[in-house]
């Protein structure tokens, strides 16, 4: 959750869940988590740990969204988005909603980007906490369907992305997402795995966070200033530091 280093934390990568109710090992409830097969170990470990039941997937051949279908008509249980939901657009607006209660009105805010349920939330956050706050999304430089998507004014969809961000590896942003994304969010920018691997090297060595790639994007958009910056009162949500030890290790000596 947020606190004085306006952090906000995801315990899992864009991977669709099917469950009848929220946490499966407190509500004493069945869950299936349906996420790729190459996500970090760390991530698996901690699904696994809360009491999920994890259906893999090939990410570059298999389409997650019929097979997490398919699961749900098959044992008869709910679906619920990883993103494209109104009720987790909301969820995901409270990070943005805690730091403008902490912080006050802010000039910008900037925000991780993936399938857009982040960024959407911390939107409407905005406009209705801050409404002069220009809200930033960031994602990676080879990901940019959401940048791409923002500019055409309609979804566009690319290629799985070749990102150490691994949970801003989707291929195109939800319906829900986009129309709230299009009519509240100001910007979407990028910035590059070497800026990314830099800004957890700052955030690890300075701040003493632990922060995966795809939780460093906000962050390094403002570090390495992709837009101005000097002068404004900035927010930044941090939101993810599910890596390994050894993944992370790896990355900071590139």
């Amino acid at each position: 959750m947020p606190g004085k280093s306006a952090r906000a934390w995801r315990l899992f990568p864009p991977a669709t869940t099917v469950r009848r109710l929220r946490s499966p090992r407190l509500q004493s409830v069945s869950a299936t988590i349906v996420l790729p097969s190459d996500a970090p170990a760390l991530k698996i470990a901690a699904a696994r740990g809360y009491g999920a039941e994890l259906v893999f997937y090939d990410r570059q051949r298999e389409d997650r969204e019929e097979i997490a279908r398919r699961v749900a008509r098959e044992r008869g249980l709910a679906l619920i988005p990883p993103f494209d939901h109104p009720h987790v657009i909301a969820g995901q607006g409270t990070a943005a909603k805690e730091l403008f209660e902490e912080t006050g009105p802010l000039d910008d805010l900037y925000v991780c980007l993936g399938g857009g349920g982040l960024l959407a939330g911390s939107a409407l956050s905005a406009r209705h906490l801050s409404s002069h706050c220009r809200v930033i999304g960031v994602e990676p430089e080879r990901g940019n369907d959401g940048q791409q998507s923002f500019r055409a004014g309609r979804i566009v969809a690319i290629a799985v992305p070749d990102t150490i961000a691994d949970g801003a590896r989707t291929t195109r942003l939800g319906v829900h997402t986009f129309a709230v994304i299009r009519r509240n969010v100001d910007d979407i920018i990028t910035v590059s795995d070497a800026d990314l691997v830099e800004t957890m090297r700052f955030l690890f060595e300075r701040m003493k966070i632990v922060v995966e790639p795809t939780g460093a994007l906000a962050a390094a958009a403002v570090l390495h200033k992709k837009l101005a910056v000097e002068g404004k009162r900035i927010g930044v949500i941090i939101s993810g530091g599910n890596v390994d030890a050894a993944t992370f290790c790896a990355l900071l000596q590139r």
